[in-house]
């Protein structure tokens, strides 16, 4: 909320482009959201340094790039801080500004800073925004730790407020899409924000970052275009900015249907349906005869098609959660079922096995699904062997049917994965 906060302050008077570190689809929605432009994802799982950063200079073209990451500082996978945000911030050369939780602790703050800034050098930690901050005496005490026994400017004190708190649930946030006026509710989150940190210190803290330069990927070279329905909606819509403008990029015209309210899907060559929350809205899923039948007969006429987590979810025969069933599209001959606890979470990597369009040895990727797969038959195919992760059956992940690739692991496009720049090509066969 901070830095959606930041970006919806910032962007009343400049352009502001933003990044989310890792492979997160709930907080670029937000951060797009505030900065009326596509937020870009930065992972170190499926991008090596130098294509990473080409991504990043090719997308930061406004007056100001902001880059939120992912859990603390120093966190990642790595012990060795490899894949950590300090290792971004150090690849980008960015200056890094703390978001301290500041309830219960006062003069604590300052051994937390201190080590935060020994513990590796080179990291340019360049201000300290207090958040939750309980009142003024409160922020009095922090601000004079900060001053007292660190060079670290405080640039602004967030108190607590009802107005900067969104729903959670089992994937996280909620998203924009299911936030009433979520519009005004940005613009109100940008505000309480823009008062607390001094906007002008963030500025010329900005100002210091160095220009980059890197290796920029030639656009691709099209073939005959082809169009590709892609399920956007309250149920739908975990999709990598970069991975739409890829398959752009590889010959595709993108049409968005709503799988909520849409009777049929527009006239199209392939259909892709990503990641969301079918289980929140598996009533109007079902309700919605008119487009399951639709969708159910093109698959089996051979539609080519691409679906991720919720997308599979939605192509199984049912989907149950909370003790309730409905029907689903029914083309997985298979049960989603929701679970208490996650199924799958975090990053995969699998074995290509050379069905439809997943080529390559190895493929990396993420998951993070409550949901499995109950009653698939013994004879399933699929696309992947699981090498790390969990898929579908802890073995496997990506069914395999008629012209279908239904997986539970979120593929990003990638010089090593090119997975976008395939499917419009397999779709193009089929056509």
């Amino acid at each position: 909320m901070v830095s959606t906060g930041l970006v919806a302050a910032l962007s009343q008077s400049q352009d502001v482009r933003t990044f989310k570190k890792g492979p997160d689809y709930i907080d670029p929605m937000w951060l797009g959201a505030a900065s009326g432009t596509p937020c870009y994802n930065l992972d170190f799982n499926t991008m090596p340094e130098a294509e990473l950063l080409a991504l990043y200079t090719s997308r930061a073209q406004g007056e100001m790039s902001l880059i939120e990451a992912n859990k603390g500082l120093y966190d990642g996978v790595s012990l060795d801080g490899a894949d950590s945000n300090a290792a971004l911030a150090k690849l980008l050369k960015a200056p890094v500004i703390l978001v301290i939780d500041t309830v219960g602790t006062t003069r604590g703050i300052a051994p937390l800073l201190v080590g935060y800034q020994t513990f590796d050098p080179e990291v340019n930690i360049a201000g300290v925004i207090l958040n939750k901050v309980g009142g003024p005496r409160h922020e009095a005490k922090l601000r004079a730790a900060v001053e007292a026994y660190t060079d670290i400017p405080v640039i602004g004190a967030i108190g607590k407020h009802a107005e900067l708190e969104i729903g959670e649930r089992h994937l996280g946030l909620t998203t924009p899409a299911e936030t009433g006026a979520f519009r005004a509710k940005i613009a109100r989150i940008g505000e309480i924000v823009g008062r607390a940190v001094n906007l002008d210190t963030l500025r010329n803290i900005a100002a210091t970052a160095p220009a980059l330069s890197a290796r920029i990927s030639p656009t691709i070279r099209a073939g005959r275009k082809v169009k590709i329905a892609i399920a956007r909606d309250t149920a739908f819509g975990f999709y990598y900015a970069d991975d739409l403008e890829a398959l752009e990029s590889s010959g595709a015209e993108l049409v968005f249907f709503n799988a909520i309210t849409d009777a049929r899907l527009p006239e199209v060559d392939g259909l892709f349906i990503g990641g969301g929350f079918p289980e929140t809205q598996m009533q109007k899923l079902e309700a919605n005869t008119s487009l399951r039948a639709d969708i159910k007969a093109k698959i089996l006429a051979g539609l080519p098609t691409y679906a991720e987590c919720g997308g599979l979810m939605y192509l199984c025969e049912t989907l149950s959660w909370h003790g309730e069933t409905r029907q689903m599209v029914g083309v997985v001959q298979g049960d989603a079922v929701m679970n208490a606890r996650p199924q799958g979470r975090g990053y995969t990597r699998m074995k290509a096995l050379g069905g439809m369009w997943s080529k390559g040895d190895e493929v990396l990727a993420h998951e993070f699904h409550y949901a499995r797969v109950d009653n698939l038959p013994k004879n399933t195919k699929f696309a992947y062997e699981v090498l790390r992760g969990h898929g579908i059956d802890g073995k496997n992940d990506g069914v395999i049917a008629h012209n279908m690739l239904a997986g539970f692991c979120h593929l990003r496009h990638s010089e090593a994965t090119p997975w976008a720049t395939r499917f419009v090509d397999f779709v193009r066969s089929k056509a």
